[in-house]
């Protein structure tokens, strides 16, 4: 029985069930259709990622993964932190890389791992604090939308946003997001962001659309859900997975495509939705960036960076800043 893990609950089960109607109401209802990434992850949607990132042509998690063993410790004398705080912290997986150079720069007091997903964040931060005898370990279950303030302010603080998750942000909601952490950040905390960078479109497209087909399943998992949650009679097979670059907005797209008119009804909302031959429903977009780019945005919502690492290689980008307001 692990002794050093509290959880703070802010995000239940009715919640998570209140924002799936409501997504799926006013997503299925619009014209363009569209769902949010987050339903992706039921357990059969989790597995099909973690499959994915280790797919020969998937590169993100290989290079965010690659600046971190070389980096870490430049990234914790940086930061000066004894406290790191993750969003969404999955399977904590990269979080030994950082608490390993945390704790040789310095005293490493505090982990505090925030997530949507009250079991799958408990299992995975008692984990953690099983293997680091002494290190405190505070999970907190909320929506990085909702919850920024209620993760608890205990030391100084390296709040870490890997794996390019904000990538899945429209600039909007990026500067939302930026600007409601800055709200909720010490002047001595500091921010590790990793993002994707804009590199040749063919390489971003293979990386969303491989070769053996486990993202095209993973894009359809989402109708799977959809069917479990809501009573649905969505037939994924009837779905093409498309992964499209937008070069304007720098992004890639991942969209589901009926080639045939269909309708598909939602029991338990008492909801029809029509399809029409062609038309495709957009489930996920995750944009790339540039260094300047990241700094820019970073800047606007009151963050100077301090360091940028993976620049040079042009694969990936780890960013560490702190509030000047």
């Amino acid at each position: 029985m692990t002794t050093d893990l509290l959880v703070d609950v802010h995000l239940s089960e009715d919640d998570l069930r209140a924002a799936l109607e409501q997504d799926v109401r006013n997503g299925l209802g619009a014209s363009p259709k569209s769902l949010p990434p987050i339903w992706f992850y039921d357990e059969a949607g989790s597995q099909l990622f973690e499959e994915i990132t280790r797919l020969p042509e998937y590169y993100p998690t290989r290079a965010e993964r690659a600046l971190l063993r070389r980096h870490a410790a430049d990234i914790a004398a940086a930061a000066g932190a004894d406290s790191l705080v993750e969003l969404g912290a999955g399977a904590c997986d990269k979080t030994r890389l950082l608490l390993d150079a945390m704790a040789a720069h310095g005293p490493l007091r505090h982990y505090l791992p925030f997530d949507v997903s009250d079991e799958f964040l408990r299992s995975a931060a008692a984990g953690v604090a099983d293997d680091y005898e002494g290190l405190e370990v505070h999970a907190v279950v909320g929506d990085f939308h909702r919850h920024l303030d209620r993760i608890p302010r205990k030391g100084r603080r390296l709040v870490a946003f890997l794996g390019g998750t904000i990538g899945n942000l429209v600039p909007e909601q990026r500067q939302r997001f930026l600007f409601d952490l800055n709200c909720t950040v010490g002047t001595e905390d500091h921010l590790l962001v990793g993002t994707d960078l804009v590199k040749d479109p063919k390489r971003i497209v293979a990386a969303y659309d491989d070769a053996r087909g486990v993202t095209a399943e993973f894009n359809r998992n989402v109708l799977r859900v959809l069917n479990a949650q809501l009573g649905s009679t969505f037939d994924p097979g009837r779905f093409t997975h498309v992964a499209r670059w937008d070069g304007d907005r720098q992004w890639i797209e991942m969209r589901l495509r009926t080639e045939a008119a269909q309708t598909v009804h939602i029991a338990q909302l008492g909801m029809t939705v029509d399809f029409e031959a062609g038309e495709e429903l957009l489930t996920e977009i995750s944009a790339k960036f540039t260094p300047s780019g990241v700094a820019g945005e970073l800047w606007d919502a009151g963050f100077v960076v301090d360091g940028q690492w993976g620049a040079d290689e042009g694969e990936f980008l780890l960013t560490l800043a702190h509030p000047f307001c």
